[in-house]
């Protein structure tokens, strides 16, 4: 029954409607848009803490035999609250998109409908594919594949969270009107930092930590690997390389305009402060 109650199903939608409900209370100048953004990114970060914490306990227990050393949590964290997660986080994402064009006067999102949907989807097709590609292809390797092997692996993918609530926390503090002060500055660099170790280094340190492993070099460890791993890392790094170049091309537009070699027009601070980015 605890276990029930605790799966990601109940908390984390529970918890975006407790934001909901809590914020409006807090800020009563928000609008339905500003809610929906500042919920979603608050259960994001309380995910991203609890994987990190889940990683960092599965790596840490697992180093000494990269292969073979299992922890439960490297399966039970994916059922429990991985999958809940990412099914609720695509909802979530959803009514974010949906408010946030509604609250601009759009005619057709008065109601929610296939073509609402259909507009979500094309907006934001690289996070929905990205969404889909975990549930699809992380959850049947973790249960099915891995041959009871490579929970060290699982947890350094769970790791990949960690830059996470330092995303979410420049969106909220873009939305309390604070993108000038210095901790948004700090902000940005950890983001650029974080989003770097464990979103883009991690993966050739995965390759180096199974070549040592094997005592073999890293170049030569794609083709150790099968072509579906080496797949499987790429399609999931991709992304991250182009979300890493578009933090980068942010953060230089913000240090330009800091250093005041460039001063922005109105269009270019409505860009560079929208909870978009």
């Amino acid at each position: 029954m605890l276990q029930v109650l605790a799966c990601g199903a109940v908390v984390f939608p529970g918890l975006f409607f407790a934001f909901r409900r809590i914020l409006p209370c807090v800020f009563r100048h928000w609008s339905d848009a500003d809610v929906v953004l500042v919920s979603e990114r608050l259960v994001s970060s309380i995910h991203a803490i609890m994987a990190t914490t889940a990683g960092v306990i599965i790596v840490s227990s697992c180093l000494g035999n990269v292969i073979d050393n299992r922890h439960w949590l490297a399966t039970y964290f994916v059922i429990w609250y991985g999958v809940p997660y990412m099914t609720y986080d695509l909802f979530a994402m959803y009514l974010s998109h949906y408010h946030r064009f509604r609250v601009k006067g759009h005619e057709e999102y008065k109601q929610h409908s296939l073509r609402t949907v259909n507009s979500f989807v094309r907006k934001e097709f690289l996070l929905v594919l990205h969404h889909i590609a975990l549930l699809t292809i992380l959850l049947p390797v973790t249960l099915f594949f891995r041959k009871d092997q490579g929970d060290f692996f699982i947890g350094c993918l769970f790791l990949t969270e960690l830059s996470t609530p330092f995303v979410s926390l420049g969106k909220i503090l873009i939305q309390l009107s604070l993108q000038d002060c210095w901790l948004h500055k700090a902000n940005g660099g950890m983001v650029l930092f974080t989003f770097f170790m464990c979103r883009i280094a991690l993966f050739p340190y995965m390759y180096w930590i199974y070549g040592r492993h094997y005592g073999i070099p890293l170049y030569s460890v794609p083709f150790h690997l099968p072509l579906s791993a080496n797949l499987g890392n790429s399609c999931i790094l991709a992304p991250q390389v182009y979300w890493f170049v578009l933090l980068c091309r942010k953060g230089y537009r913000m240090y330009k305009r800091s250093r005041g070699h460039n001063v922005a027009s109105p269009v270019d601070a409505v860009t560079d402060n929208s909870k978009d980015d």
